[in-house]
Order: C-alpha cells, then structure tokens, then sequence
C-alpha cells in the first residue's frame, strides 16, 4: 500500500566541489519567504483543525497551501543542509516542479477522523518525536516557536552526514551514494511525520526507514508508471499566496491591537480609585537624609495656540511615615531638586514597584525643604501628605524628607495619574483591532474562497 505522503529526490551528477559551502547565503531569500509563508501556515493549520473537528474535512483551498509549504520547504531544505542534493536553485513557487531533483506529494484525504485530530499531533506521535529529534535535531516543521513559527532544522543526525558528505565532495568532487540514500530516508521519515502532525493524514507514519531517492513500491506522480492521474496544482498565485499572507499578518497585529484595548479598558474602568487615579505604591527606607525620585520628563503638544490634552491628566503623589516623625514631599523642576541635593546624603527610587534605590554619601546636611522656593507643589506635616499638579511640560523629580531634615527616611509611597486619555485610547485600540482582523480575514477568504472556486470541479471530477 503506498504512502499518502511521497517524497523523492534524485542525487544531482557533477555536484560543484565549493558550492555547498556558501548555500546558507544563497538560499536566504528563500528563507526570507518561507518565514513569512510559515506565519500563514500555522493559525491555517488551526482553522483546518476546527474545520476537521466539525465536518470531518480538511478544507481543500487550506490543504493545497499548507502542502505547497511543505514541498517549497524540502526544496529548499534538499538544496541546502538538510542533504546537498543538488545546485540547482529551488523555484520561487508553492507548486509541483516536475523537473526539479526534489519533489513531494501528500493526497488530499477526503475525510479525517474528528476524534484522531484532537490526539494525533501530540500524543499519538510522541514516539516518532523521539525518532525525529534524533535525525533532525533541535528543531522540525511540527515544533513550533513563537519567534519563527514551525520549524525543521538540519540538525541531528541529518546534519552530521550531510556535512561528512560535504566534505567528501570537497575532496573527492563527489557525494557517496550510501549516505545520500540514507540522508533522503531520515528526512523523508521526518516529513511523514511532518505531515501528520499538521492534521494532513490519519495514515499513521511507519517506523521504516525507507532509504533511498525513490518512494517504495508507489510511483511518484507524473512519470511514466503512475497508476492514477494527479490533478493540477492548485490555484495559489503569487497574488492570492500574498493575499492570505497579509490576512495573517494583519490578523496577528490586530490580535496585539485587541489585547492591548482591552487590558487598557479594563484599567480605566476597574483599576481607578475612589478619586479616579491609576496608582503604584511601595515602601521606601533609607538611612540618608532624603529620599528622591529619578527624573521625568513630561511632553506637551500644541496646535497652534491651542494646547493639546494633557495625557497623563493629574498627577498626584501620597506619602505616609512609617515612623513618628513630620514628613515633607514636594516636586520641583529636575535642575532645581538637583541643586538643591547635591552634596547631601539621598537616595534614589530607581524602581516603583521592588523598591530598589541608588544611595548618593555625603557628610552635608540638607537645607530644611521648606526653607528653599523651588518647589511647585508641596506638603508638610504628620500622617499622610499629598501634592496634586496638572501635567507640565518639563523635566520633574519627587523629593521626601523628614520635615526636620534629620536622617532616616521610612515612608509609604504611592504615585498616581488620572489618565483622561486612557478611556478613548483603548476604544481606539479596540476599533483598530477590529478593522484590521476584519480586513485580513476578508483578505484570507478571498484568496482560499477563489482556490476553492478553483479545485471544486476537480473535487467533483475525483469523486
């Protein structure tokens, strides 16, 4: 019985001695776009997923795409490190190439098993996992990465005889036909695999090593002993692959649009307080004489002479000692707070949440704060302190002291904003997220309706 899934491959006579040696760089366009072919073949391969869970049929349109990746990949793959089986250069194209040395087939099933797909591609294969990891390594087309996507590397076993045999071709001119049928036997086992980890068969891949260019005892489609006629490609023009391409990549930034509106959503209507404000606190202790945050710095916008909406709206900051002692908080322009620092003991908040600080030593003892004009907002007094100001242009620093100026800083802090623009923005987030998925899934239809427009009168000539 043959195989639902048909790789071959012929070794290239005369196979230039150098060449192979630079492949890497030649063959980066393709892997250019096969990185990009592969963001589309993964969320296809989910949409085939629920497709076979609810009819039991693997979308057609979907399946002619994700088998062109596939045959594209091992083109690449076979002109490169994952067997160096030829010079001559992969075709830009998802289709059949009858005449190039690597070719791949998968038959269109035409029904899958709904149960099987909920199974087969992590737990009914982990076995051939094992087998695969051992031929190609740390990566293959059914592991997934969230930076590349699926991925089959030429690690592995695979990678070690293909650079034995590199070398023997770099000095000797030829490649030894007993690793090559070898080398075209593992990668043939891990693209069986391949394919039924991506839902593409419920055919269970052997645990054979069928070594060797040629498929056995299945003739590949097209020669001269086929038994069965192939229908043609599959209608994925370059227009229609970059079509469902920019459908998924404008799927994914809306994806990031939505969650960012809707985690910014439910800031402004769950996490304000009693007064509005979105806040961050910590406990703060030093033994210096003051205690100060890092600079920062405000924007402000205009149009004309019409001053932009503030962003951040109100800021305010809440002080609370921990100890018996008058404290002091005040905000002053950051060149100011800074000369009014330098030379005494503070400390810097380099960081909110944890606490962290940066301890600036001096013998200087501080001039009481509110015996200086900087500042432009300020509280002083027992228990808890608090300064409110609009947002300013400028560069600002946040100081706390005792109110006596002595040593030993331990307080509560807590920093807020009002944040007027949050409400609007996470609608804006939202509605451009869902314009974009709109527009890419209408671009993804339109390009897998019109190859399905195509293939339905083969499907009706095949059944």
């Amino acid at each position: 019985m043959s195989s639902p899934v048909r790789v071959e491959a012929s070794l290239d006579p005369g196979l230039s001695r150098w060449l192979w040696l630079v492949k890497w760089l030649l063959a980066i366009p393709h892997y250019l776009v096969l990185a990009v072919l592969w963001l589309a073949f993964v969320p296809l391969t989910a949409v085939a997923f629920f497709a076979i869970l609810v009819t039991g049929r693997y979308p057609r349109a979907i399946f002619e795409f994700t088998v062109g990746v596939l045959r594209w990949t091992w083109r690449v793959h076979y002109y490169a490190y994952a067997a160096l089986g030829t010079d001559r250069y992969p075709p830009f194209t998802l289709a059949d190439d009858p005449g190039y040395p690597a070719r791949l087939e998968i038959d269109y099933p035409e029904r899958l098993s709904r149960g099987l797909v909920l199974v087969k591609w992590w737990l009914l294969a982990l076995p051939h996992y094992l087998v695969v990891g051992l031929f190609a390594g740390g990566g293959l087309w059914l592991w997934y990465s969230s930076d590349t996507g699926f991925q089959w590397g030429a690690g592995g076993l695979i990678g070690i005889l293909v650079l034995i045999a590199g070398v023997i071709l770099l000095v000797r001119g030829e490649y030894p036909k007993p690793i090559f049928d070898f080398v075209i036997g593992m990668d043939r086992w891990v693209i069986r695999v391949g394919a039924y980890a991506a839902l593409m068969t419920d055919e269970y891949p052997p645990f054979r090593l069928d070594s060797g260019g040629t498929e056995p005892g299945s003739p590949f489609p097209g020669s001269s002993e086929s038994a069965r006629p192939r229908p043609r490609p599959a209608g994925w023009t370059p227009g229609r692959v970059v079509s469902i391409v920019a459908g998924v990549l404008l799927a994914v930034v809306s994806t990031g649009l939505i969650s960012g509106g809707a985690a910014s959503l439910w800031l402004d209507r769950a996490e304000r307080d009693a007064d509005g404000y979105l806040t961050a606190s910590g406990t703060y202790s030093t033994d210096t004489s003051a205690l100060a945050s890092e600079r920062f710095t405000f924007v402000a916008t205009t149009a004309g002479d019409i001053p932009a909406a503030r962003a951040l709206g109100d800021i305010r900051v809440r002080v609370t000692p921990l100890g018996a002692k008058d404290v002091f908080v005040g905000v002053a322009p950051a060149s100011a707070a800074e000369r009014y620092l330098d030379g005494t003991d503070y400390a810097t908040v380099t960081d909110l949440a944890s606490g962290a600080l940066t301890v600036h030593r001096s013998a200087k003892s501080p001039v009481l704060p509110w015996e200086t004009g900087i500042w432009t907002v300020s509280a002083v007094g027992p228990g808890t302190q608090t300064i409110t100001w609009p947002d300013q242009a400028g560069d600002w620093t946040v100081v706390v002291m005792n109110a006596d100026g002595s040593a030993g800083v331990d307080v509560r802090a807590e920093a807020g904003a009002s944040l007027p623009i949050l409400g609007w923005l996470s609608w804006a987030l939202l509605v451009a997220g869902a314009l974009l998925l709109a527009a890419g899934v209408a671009l993804a239809a339109i390009a897998v309706t019109r190859v399905s427009n195509e293939l339905s009168p083969i499907s009706q000539g095949e059944s």
